[in-house]
């Protein structure tokens, strides 16, 4: 039950967040996602201090370089082009990924009812995907920068759950986020302004918050029931959304789209 509460509260961070960084990206994705990671690694961080076990973080680190690392410029991409909702819905198909990952490498349990859950997030991806009517800020080019950020999320939820017994959670969460820090500075080449920083505090503290959460949940569930919850994160990131973002038109397709990945996520924490 553990992993499960962690796993939505890491979800409503992530959606939160998404909101955040379109509600503060003014300038170029790469210096927003430098912002955000910094703030976020001063979270992990801090949260890492009281156990500093550094026991093979170097395998968290590496895993890093991948997500948040390549990760979140994607993402950060795709918000700023695509907008939070249909970004946050794009992001919910993961688990598809994640999940048969887990199946083939990791040898969990193939059971029906997370088989089941997870088509179910998958077919609200396929109802954002079906949209006919995108407001004229939607570009394709965003929702593409999304999914390659999905595919960076399944195989960084594996590499921790496979290397779950290697180190401790605040710490593992600590090393990837440092690396994510890394990367996205050598991708930006610049700094951040220091406005930009300060609009884009929310969303880094968010998204550390929701690392945090993340990396226990992993060190306490399998990554066939942990990933489809946090890709719960769509229902807060499309409500947010239509709630803050006057522009977004949060039409019937990205709301079923929503719906699904809610239902996807109910019937795997119930069949955990």
């Amino acid at each position: 039950m553990t992993a499960v509460l962690l796993a939505l509260a890491s979800a409503a961070s992530f959606g939160a967040m998404t909101v955040a960084i379109r509600l503060g990206l003014r300038g170029a994705p790469a210096t927003g996602a430098l912002a955000m990671v910094a703030w976020a690694t001063v979270v992990t961080v801090l949260a890492a201090l009281p156990a500093h076990d550094l026991r093979r973080s170097w395998e968290f680190f590496l895993a890093g370089l991948l997500a948040p690392g390549c990760s979140q410029v994607l993402f950060t991409r795709s918000v700023l082009v695509a907008g939070p909702s249909r970004t946050s819905v794009t992001v919910g198909a993961a688990p598809l990924v994640a999940v048969t990952v887990a199946f083939i490498f990791l040898g969990e349990p193939v059971r029906a009812p997370l088989v089941l859950g997870a088509l179910a997030i998958v077919g609200g991806g396929v109802a954002l995907a079906s949209e006919r009517d995108r407001p004229d800020h939607v570009r394709a080019i965003g929702l593409v920068s999304a999914v390659g950020a999905t595919v960076f999320f399944a195989v960084r939820d594996n590499i921790v759950r496979a290397l779950h017994a290697h180190a401790n959670p605040e710490t593992a969460a600590a090393a990837t986020m440092l690396a994510g820090l890394l990367v996205t500075a050598l991708w930006a080449r610049r700094l951040p302004a220091r406005s930009e920083v300060g609009r884009l505090a929310p969303a880094g503290l968010c998204f550390g918050l929701s690392y945090v959460c993340l990396f226990e949940a992993y060190f306490r569930g399998r990554v066939s029931v942990v990933s489809p919850l946090v890709a719960t994160e769509s229902l807060w990131g499309v409500t947010l959304s239509a709630l803050l973002v006057r522009h977004e038109r949060v039409g019937p397709r990205v709301a079923l789209g929503a719906f699904l990945v809610v239902l996807g996520g109910a019937v795997i924490g119930a069949a955990r």
